[in-house]
């Protein structure tokens, strides 16, 4: 079972993990089959390698500014879900909810993002 102190642990070593060069330590977080979808209407990425590209081509590399807050809002056995802001300082910012779900070594199995920017439609005409 995960609580909402290991899941708010791990948040904060992933925000750490996508300020850091590379991505070696990615198998710290998340397990070798991991399933990630960057939304949840995205192609689900399969595997750490997959996962490892996507964070290259996504991340400006460890020297990009942002601020990171974050909420660990439930917890349901080894499911988690968490709300995250994210503001690049440039007028880029970000409100997701994380759908994680963790093995039983504490590595996110599966991860879905909900991402949602300012000025982005939100289905109301």
């Amino acid at each position: 079972m995960t609580h909402a102190v290991v899941v708010g642990e791990w948040v904060e070593a992933y925000e750490a993990l996508w300020r850091a060069p590379g991505t070696d330590l990615l198998p710290d977080l998340f397990a070798p089959d991991v399933v990630y979808l960057p939304s949840p209407w995205a192609r689900p990425l399969h595997g750490l390698e997959a996962l490892a590209e996507f964070w290259e081509a996504e991340r400006d590399g460890p020297d990009e500014a942002f601020t990171m807050t974050s909420r660990v809002l439930a917890v349901d056995g080894d499911t988690a879900v968490v709300r995250v802001e994210v503001d690049y300082g440039t007028g880029s910012r970000w409100r997701d909810l994380w759908v994680l779900t963790f093995d039983s070594e504490g590595r996110c199995a599966f991860f879905e993002e909900w991402p949602f920017a300012p000025r982005q439609p939100d289905g109301h005409d």
